[in-house]
């Protein structure tokens, strides 16, 4: 599995304890699916004003956002790691999230990663059911990693 991240923005420290985390949710996602891990994602940390502007080119609407999510939809690679697409943050709103929840940044970002891996995977929310099962998801995942909303899964 390789994990590739970029980090454009300025306004918030990445730690290494943050890119260990994604790696783990990553990895448990892919396990909880029973996907291969010989998979490629794309990981990039942004601010609010490129995250917005992405959210407007991408999805037509022209405000900031937490988390985007690109799956790659190409079917021409059959050989090596199967490309699964981008995951774009913005530190900025997570931060201001992880704030709002009462929970650390750490927890935020793992949940937001979890919340993209689905997606990447080919799960939406844009219906109540198909919003339930992603949640549920969702909540397994933090709860096998052991993170919740008091701690950050030590």
């Amino acid at each position: 599995m390789e994990i590739y991240i970029d980090n454009r923005q300025d306004k918030v420290e990445i730690s290494e304890e943050i890119s260990e985390i994604i790696q783990k949710v990553v990895n448990e996602v892919l396990s909880f699916e029973n996907k291969s891990l010989d998979c490629e994602v794309s990981v990039s940390f942004v601010d609010n004003q490129e995250i917005k502007e992405l959210n407007r080119e991408y999805r037509g609407v022209d405000k900031d956002t937490d988390v985007l999510s690109f799956p790659m939809e190409d079917e021409f690679f059959t050989e090596g790691p199967i490309l699964l697409g981008d995951i774009i943050i913005s530190m900025e709103k997570a931060l201001e999230q992880s704030e709002d929840f009462g929970h650390s940044l750490y927890r935020e970002i793992a949940y937001l990663t979890a919340h993209s891996m689905f997606h990447l995977l080919g799960y939406d929310h844009m219906e109540d059911e198909e919003k339930s099962i992603m949640r549920e998801k969702e909540k397994q995942i933090m709860k096998r990693l052991k993170i919740f909303k008091d701690n950050k899964g030590d």
